[in-house]
């Protein structure tokens, strides 16, 4: 590693890479992914050699005071050395290319009418707070309220620092069983919403006939204002495409109404359409990691029931990994890390028996 890392170093300085702009991106992330893992073998190689050097001192010091500064050197190494080689361990572990990527984030109402609409509104307002939480920007792209509150669809943009390897374990179906606010009765209902994460496509991973695209501008629709139905800022784009891993042609419609700006609303639109298709075509590389690995944790499948908020109990469950925590208010309120963090964790230790480490 320590030899491809400098390889690597080489190449992102040389002026034929840098113009295969391609290229150039897949050796940046190689080039930080290394990075990491030889700082840890750094630190690693430092421990061995701080001990090896106390122990050394220990038998030939006469002096008590350097042989007392030798034997809390060599301590602190022993303590360090174990924790080091876990954290190559974790290191070690084939990663996910698409973690380091930005995320679209789609939210759908499921089976429940009003009240499935409802708690879709609900999971946005945790992903939202979540996300400020982590110093991340969360942009709503498109939404559909629903007739009472909450939404339909909505179809959010994340950026930030690792968001996809995050948000990834959030896709599939979340259950809630609760009171509506429309039941009269008084009675619990069952509901559900649809998650799902998808990493944001790059411009040069999707090959996208831009000529072929048909565009439509529509006037906005809202709370009113001067620019309300008066400048056709939304867009809508048409596109014909042929999925190679079925060889169906599917039309792909898009609608953004984001900004009142039409370029830039023109510009999100593509940017989804790179998602969808990018999303799509790698449906299969996805399915045959999730066979391969056999996990639990984050199959791609998105028809899987992976949690249950039940309000009247006060209860979270992942299905996934047995999780229970009776803290909801605070889960809802977007104290999401602690469950995400037992999920990479089981995940990991899958992939680290995978990987004989």
């Amino acid at each position: 590693m320590r030899s491809r890392f400098e390889e690597v170093s080489l190449l992102v300085t040389d002026p034929n890479v840098i113009s295969d702009q391609q290229r150039y991106v897949k050796l940046t992330r190689e080039y930080r992914e290394l990075e990491h893992i030889l700082q840890a073998r750094k630190e690693y190689v430092d421990a061995l050699s701080g001990r090896d050097e106390a122990r050394e001192l220990m038998l030939t010091e006469s002096d008590p005071e350097m042989k007392e500064m030798a034997r809390e050197q060599l301590q602190d190494c022993e303590a360090r050395i174990p924790q080091i080689e876990e954290q190559i361990k974790m290191l070690l572990i084939p990663k996910d290319p698409e973690d380091a990527k930005n995320a679209v984030l789609e939210i759908r109402g499921g089976t429940g009418g009003d009240e499935a609409a409802l708690f879709a509104g609900d999971l946005f307002k945790m992903y939202q707070r979540f996300c400020e939480s982590k110093g991340w920007t969360l942009s709503v792209q498109s939404c559909n309220e629903g007739s009472v509150g909450g939404f339909k669809e909505i179809i959010c943009m994340v950026t930030g620092d690792s968001v996809y390897g995050t948000l990834k374990y959030e896709s599939g179906v979340h259950r809630v069983q609760r009171v509506p606010v429309t039941e009269t009765q008084g009675r619990v209902h069952t509901s559900a919403a649809t998650v799902a994460v998808l990493p944001e496509a790059d411009e040069f991973e999707v090959h996208i006939n831009e000529g072929e695209i048909k565009w439509d501008t529509f006037r906005s629709s809202g709370a009113g204002g001067q620019n309300v139905n008066k400048v056709e800022s939304g867009v809508r784009l048409r596109y014909m495409w042929k999925n190679p891993n079925t060889g169906v042609t599917d039309e792909i419609l898009i609608e953004c109404t984001e900004t009142r700006d039409q370029p830039k609303n023109k510009e999100r639109a593509l940017s989804r359409l790179r998602s969808y298709i990018y999303d799509k075509e790698h449906q299969k590389y996805v399915d045959d990691i999730a066979n391969r690995r056999k996990t639990l944790v984050s199959t791609g499948d998105r028809s899987a029931k992976i949690r249950t908020y039940n309000f009247p109990q006060g209860r979270v469950t992942d299905h996934r990994i047995n999780y229970t925590i009776y803290n909801l208010p605070a889960f809802m309120n977007g104290d999401i890390q602690d469950c995400i963090d037992h999920l990479i964790v089981a995940e990991n230790a899958e992939r680290m028996k995978e990987s004989e480490l």
